[in-house]
């Protein structure tokens, strides 16, 4: 994940038991593992972003609008080859919007 930032500049860290987040001003992106707490999902992380808009893609999961200014969008990855360009834009939007 930092090597897809690396390029944005250098984000704030913070690991937690059940996260890693990753920030600027405020929170832009996590990383989780749904196996902690459900089944049959063996191998998959998710990439959560909060962009100041919705995404329209297909490729998420889930979109949820928790504030006025903000939608997190859950995206499930099996393997670093879908962290693609479309996920690098949604980051750097994301990063943008974190200050």
């Amino acid at each position: 994940m930092v090597e897809l930032l690396a390029p944005l500049g250098e984000p704030g860290v913070r690991v937690t038991k059940t996260q890693v987040a990753y920030r600027r001003r405020v929170s832009f992106a996590w990383t989780w593992l749904p196996g902690t707490w459900l089944r049959n999902v063996d191998g998959i992380v998710v990439l959560s972003v909060a962009l100041p808009y919705h995404d329209p893609s297909s490729r998420w999961k889930e979109v949820v609008h928790p504030t006025p200014r903000r939608w997190m969008h859950h995206l499930e990855v099996r393997g670093t080859g879908e962290l693609d360009d479309e996920v690098r834009a949604w980051l750097a939007a994301a990063w943008d919007a974190a200050i």
